[in-house]
């Protein structure tokens, strides 16, 4: 099986991330978006669940899972790889950093923040940035 989890990281924001403060993802028609679920979850709920959980628990709510589909829906799920954090909207689009504590449990920081700035700094975690939007030119 793979799994999106990292370990005592931080996957700051792309590159070409096109705010300067996090923003708060909002729904579409009515309809909750990838990123405002992961929002929710994620900053509801901070160090408490995985990347592989928030993951899962979005496409499952975006699917309709049922809880008795729930088990073998996330086997099947994580046979193939998934995109991890770095190709999520928030590190992408709306200005939030991902922080993985040493147990791999996430939680997001606004680009504007101290707490931010401090965890881009923290020689302890594996630094990452999001997949950026956009393909380099040159």
């Amino acid at each position: 099986m793979s799994t999106t989890n990292y370990i005592s990281t931080f996957i700051a924001v792309a590159e070409d991330c096109p705010v300067l403060t996090g923003e708060v993802p909002v729904e579409k028609a009515g309809k909750p978006t990838i990123a405002s679920l992961q929002y929710d979850m994620i900053r509801k709920h901070p160090y408490k669940y995985d990347s592989d959980t928030v993951i899962f628990n979005v496409y499952a709510s975006k699917n309709e899972l049922t809880k008795a589909e729930m088990g073998k829906e996330r086997e099947k799920f994580f046979l193939k790889g998934q995109a991890c954090l770095r190709a999520s909207p928030l590190t992408k689009r709306y200005g939030w950093g991902v922080h993985s504590n040493e147990h791999g449990q996430v939680a997001i920081y606004p680009v504007e923040s101290a707490e931010y700035a401090s965890l881009l700094k923290d020689h302890k975690l594996q630094q990452l940035k999001a997949m950026r939007t956009n393909k380099k030119k040159g």
